[in-house]
């Protein structure tokens, strides 16, 4: 399996300890550099309000398979949790695309940090996601927290 990056993400973030645990920084703008060979696949992406992002958690060493999140007291499962440490390092996010300049596409709420290889972008749909149907799993009857 190959990998192939396709950007990079600036963000405000240099270290991941500065990247936000609890979703509160969603004001905070990044910009996703979209490499010269690839920014003609940018067309017409201006047309979202959101976007998937899809990367590598490059600074992510190792990884358990029960992990404790943050200000909780219980070891969850890995795939239970958001933790950027995982056998395969990938991070997922929607992000609000606020405009584009040329292949730098300026984002808010994207939770990566400075350096972060970009593998892909896709337009979010919000009729792909029915939050009727959305459960939340251990999380449920606790205040929804956003963290890695």
């Amino acid at each position: 399996m190959e990998l192939k990056p396709v950007g990079i993400i600036h963000s405000p973030y240099k270290h991941t300890g500065h990247v936000p645990r609890v979703h509160d920084d969603a004001g905070a703008i990044s910009t996703i550099e979209v490499f010269d060979e690839f920014a003609t696949g940018l067309q017409d992406i201006e047309g979202f309000s959101h976007i998937v992002v899809i990367y590598w958690f490059h600074r992510s060493k190792g990884y358990h398979l029960l992990v404790k999140p943050p200000g909780e007291d219980s070891m969850r499962g890995l795939f239970a949790t958001r933790s950027p440490h995982r056998p395969c390092p990938l991070g997922l996010t929607v992000a609000e695309l606020v405009s584009r300049k040329d292949n730098n596409l300026i984002v808010k709420g994207l939770d990566a940090t400075d350096g972060t290889p970009l593998l892909d972008i896709k337009p979010y749909l919000p009729e792909d996601y029915d939050p009727h149907s959305v459960r939340i799993g251990w999380l449920e009857g606790r205040r929804h927290r956003r963290s890695n």
